[in-house]
């Protein structure tokens, strides 16, 4: 699959739903081995395959439609293998925590392994996405 913005995201966007800012609200990037699914809302839908804890992702910016933010390291990781990238808007509730972004290729150092190390997530240097 390749990266991608969750479509309900992006209908949010049209159709001015809540919890949909990635600047005001707490944007999150879980490490998971989760597949695409153009149905999935909510985090709660990829929860299940989020290896480590999230982490959020800090000094957010949007301009022209590029979001970005700073680099997050995940630390002292163990689990299954990491494939892919999810961003999310974090409400505190996974059933309510709206998926934003699927991302897995052209991320160096994925797939990985975990082996109770950190993961450093270094962001392309023109952006995490664009719309």
């Amino acid at each position: 699959m390749a990266n991608a913005v969750y479509p309900l995201y992006k209908q949010s966007l049209l159709t001015g739903d809540t919890n949909i800012s990635l600047t005001t609200g707490t944007v999150k990037v879980a490490l998971s081995s989760a597949a695409y699914s153009a149905a999935n809302q909510y985090y709660s839908s990829v929860s299940a395959s989020t290896v480590g804890t999230p982490q959020t992702i800090n000094n957010r910016t949007v301009a022209n439609g590029l979001f970005d933010g700073d680099d997050v390291t995940f630390t002292a990781v163990t689990g299954s293998t990491v494939s892919t990238l999810i961003l999310y808007i974090d409400t505190g509730s996974a059933a309510t925590s709206r998926l934003v972004a699927y991302i897995d290729t052209n991320v160096t150092g994925l797939p990985v392994t975990p082996n109770g190390g950190d993961i450093v997530i270094t962001w392309n240097a023109s952006g995490i996405f664009q719309l």
